[in-house]
């Protein structure tokens, strides 16, 4: 019913902006029909994820919810079957966005060009994902994928859009000037959003419901943001016109996904979806012209992304699942911890330990024998010692409530706070 509930909600707000265009009636069509096609999506994910079930359990394709008794076996990497989904949606709106040139025989050839290559940056994210989930690949590997995916969409926008300037705060204007074109630098900084936001969903995963949940209100989050530009400007916002394209379709299979996915879960989304999704709001920031913005609805993550630091580039032991650990007595879900003797620490992980124990952002104890016992480093394990142990339903809902909070406050930040620190702000 909550499910159904953002549907409509969504659509409602689609057609909203659609009748709020009256300088591009014609736009209200497109819009329209992307939000028919969503809901047509949403409700083949919701019957083609339990279909296939079995499918994917006799191809071996699944993992163990170590966080339930029993230890059920859940077939994975079911982002490929909503990635799908999303793709046949966007196909099949290219002649509804792409019609009234199709007849007036004006194509806009840089438009149509951007929204393929977005489709083929996104489509080669899910190719990779599938790869990783089948061939469980390095992090090495992980790092260079989504550079390269996103080449084809970095070429068009050096291509047809080209702009590599940064406005800057007012405070850094006498030193700085109003503006600092930053040339190749700015294409590595997209190179590196589109590394981050895949990732950066991936790391954040652990307990069921989270990497889809989070996703969903990031994607609505960033949908709010873009109605809101469309209302306030119709006609100057049709990069915001645009990111919605892509993400209307992009919630609505998240919100099926989310749906089976959700405690307890009946299937694991896998890093499939991971990348899917990462790579979808990449697109978006990029083609949208909004990264900056784009990061502020990424503020958990960031966090969840900089406290793993030390344990992802192996400046302290990191386990193989940092996932919380089930305590079979009660059934509550518990802070995961990591033991190493004191050997296994370097130089940089000595000093780095001490600060860890001193802001309390991870728990570490020693016994006289030198062993190491250190919480995980991640936000879920944050949310379990301060929550106290909780069970696995309510700690996902309690983390997307604080994901929710976070993005009040990028909103909050977008349209306050950045008024006072840049002279215009759109």
């Amino acid at each position: 019913m909550a499910l159904l509930v953002i549907c409509g909600a969504l659509a409602t707000l689609i057609m909203g902006i659609g009748l709020s265009l009256e300088q591009s009636s014609s736009l209200f069509f497109p819009l329209a029909g992307i939000v028919a096609l969503s809901i047509l999506g949403f409700g083949a994910a919701m019957r083609m994820i339990p279909s296939i079930h079995d499918m994917f359990i006799k191809a071996e394709m699944y993992g163990k919810d170590l966080n339930k008794p029993d230890q059920p076996k859940l077939p994975e990497a079911l982002g490929v079957i909503v990635g799908a989904i999303y793709l046949v949606i966007l196909v099949l709106f290219i002649p509804l966005r792409f019609s009234e040139f199709f007849f007036s025989q004006q194509v806009s050839h840089e438009l149509f060009v951007q929204f393929i290559c977005a489709l083929l940056s996104i489509c080669c994210m899910l190719l990779l994902g599938f790869v990783d989930d089948v061939f469980d690949l390095k992090w090495r590997h992980k790092l260079v994928f989504p550079s390269l995916a996103t080449l084809p969409l970095l070429m068009v926008y050096m291509t047809t859009f080209g702009s590599t300037t940064v406005v800057l705060p007012t405070l850094a204007h006498p030193w700085m000037g109003e503006s600092v074109d930053l040339g190749v630098l700015f294409y590595v900084y997209m190179g590196m959003l589109a590394v981050f936001c895949t990732n950066a969903i991936n790391i954040y995963a652990g307990v069921n419901g989270i990497e889809a949940g989070q996703s969903l209100v990031i994607a609505l989050s960033v949908i709010s943001h873009c109605a809101i530009q469309l209302v306030r400007a119709p006609t100057e916002n049709s990069d915001s016109l645009m990111a919605l394209v892509f993400l209307v379709p992009f919630a609505a299979v998240t919100s099926a996904l989310l749906f089976h996915n959700w405690c307890p879960a009946r299937v694991f989304v896998g890093d499939t979806f991971c990348y899917f999704a990462g790579m979808t709001f990449a697109v978006v920031g990029i083609l949208g012209h909004f990264s900056k913005t784009l990061l502020l609805f990424f503020l958990p993550q960031t966090f969840n992304f900089i406290l793993s630091l030390p344990q992802l580039f192996r400046l302290v032991p990191c386990p193989r699942h940092r996932m919380p650990r089930l305590n079979p007595k009660t059934g509550l879900l518990e802070p995961s911890v990591a033991i190493f003797p004191r050997s296994e620490l370097g130089r940089i992980g000595s000093v780095i330990l001490p600060i860890l124990r001193i802001t309390r952002l991870a728990s570490v104890s020693e016994t006289a024998d030198g062993t190491i016992t250190m919480s995980n480093l991640t936000i879920i394990t944050i949310a379990l010692r301060l929550l106290g142990p909780r069970q696995e339903g309510r700690l996902a809902f309690s983390l997307l409530a604080f994901q929710v909070l976070c993005s009040v406050l990028a909103f909050g930040i977008r349209y306050g706070l950045a008024a006072i620190v840049y002279e215009k702000v759109q």
